[in-house]
């Protein structure tokens, strides 16, 4: 790939914002990016080629930085959030039942093998979504506390719980290399933490803000991309390392300067130019050769609608529930990780992203709507 392909990608990863553009529609920036990745790719026009090893290493460096972000999203130091997690997890639980009901119903149902994956996605929760909405629209009450909790730690588990479920075979030794970017993942945090206790963090802020070093993104950068070549090494997904490093930086709380750094560098650069790779890497004639595969997709996406809409009988309200149904990173992680290992069927990457796009429709509509009814006058009384 060269400068010109580049050029092509950034680009095409404008239709990201364009989309997104109308604030009416609540359309994530990634629908577009993906959008146009089909388009240039095996699906379409087949002007960038996904399978080319510099498309494919920054699209991982893309990946890892994803997860990064997202892992920084998920509030662990807010006390509101800490003092809802257990209603939050509670909740989760009776979501995992019925996913995991609803799983093997669809695995039974489609003739694969992969019921443990579909539960896993159909618990699955994104607050890389869910938590711009909520900010967005200013949605406010105890029900958005306790929705917001539980999907904090649907995202939490089931980023942890995906490798296993995509390869069972292999999952012991999954197992042990997660538990080992989790340790080393905890040693950082405590490092972290230690060194902001010393204030020598501080320094280095001060240090790297006045001569414009920017020491923090160096560091930071250079961890990432430590604990994703473990991931690699010990056979596990970098999208843990990305995760699990961004819940340790957000435990210790990240400078508002390194996240306008991380900022542009993920969302300027290689994060759509990974949302684009993916887009590109999904083969849309499997799903016209594989009908299946669309009714699957729409199943998915129609089952975790409704696994989560099953809150409304603990007292959440169902607009809340079907927005904590919204997903996007976990889908687009199995989808990845499948492409990369071979361990999915023909058209099934592009089945559990078309399920999130149906996820993410419905969660757009139903915050909206709790957005409108939230800010409406309350009727007089007689």
């Amino acid at each position: 790939m060269g400068f010109p392909g580049l050029a092509l990608i950034c680009v095409a990863a404008l239709l990201g914002p364009l989309l997104a553009l109308p604030r009416r529609w609540h359309v994530p920036v990634v629908v577009g990016e993906l959008l146009a990745g089909i388009v240039l790719g095996r699906a379409g026009l087949a002007l960038v080629d996904p399978a080319e090893p510099t498309f494919t290493f920054l699209a991982d460096m893309g990946f890892a930085l994803v997860m990064f972000v997202a892992g920084t999203q998920v509030p662990v130091r807010d006390r509101h959030i800490r003092s809802a997690l257990g209603s939050g997890a509670l909740r989760l639980l009776a979501v995992a039942a019925a996913a995991a009901a609803a799983g093997i119903g669809l695995a039974a149902l489609f003739g694969g093998g992969h019921a443990v994956l579909y539960a896993v996605l159909l618990a699955s929760s994104s607050a890389a979504l869910v938590l711009p909405i909520v900010g967005s629209l200013r949605l406010t009450g105890p029900g958005v506390l306790a929705m917001t909790a539980q999907v904090a730690i649907a995202d939490t588990l089931a980023i942890v719980a995906l490798p296993l479920a995509l390869n069972p075979a292999t999952a012991g030794r999954a197992a042990l290399g997660s538990l080992a970017v989790l340790a080393c993942s905890g040693a950082v945090y405590f490092i972290l933490r230690g060194a902001d206790s010393s204030r020598a963090r501080r320094r280095i802020h001060r240090l790297s803000e006045e001569r414009k070093f920017a020491l923090e993104l160096r560091i930071q950068l250079a961890i990432l991309f430590a604990l994703a070549g473990l991931a690699v090494w010990s056979h596990v997904s970098i999208m843990l390392a990305g995760f699990a490093f961004g819940l340790a930086v957000s435990a210790v709380g990240e400078p508002r300067r390194l996240a306008h750094q991380l900022f542009a560098i993920t969302e300027g650069f290689l994060g759509p130019l990974f949302f684009l790779w993916l887009g590109a890497s999904l083969n849309l004639h499997e799903l016209a050769a594989h009908p299946a595969m669309i009714v699957l997709g729409l199943a998915l996406g129609a089952a975790a609608i409704a696994v989560h809409a099953l809150m409304r009988l603990f007292g959440l309200p169902l607009p809340l529930g079907v927005l904590s149904a919204s997903q996007l990173g976990v889908p687009i992680a199995a989808a990845t990780i499948g492409l990369h290992e071979n361990l999915l069927a023909p058209g099934e990457p592009a089945a559990l992203i078309l399920g999130a796009l149906v996820t993410i429709a419905a969660a757009t509509a139903a915050s909206g709507g709790f957005a409108a009814t939230a800010a409406a006058p309350a009727p007089p009384r007689g």
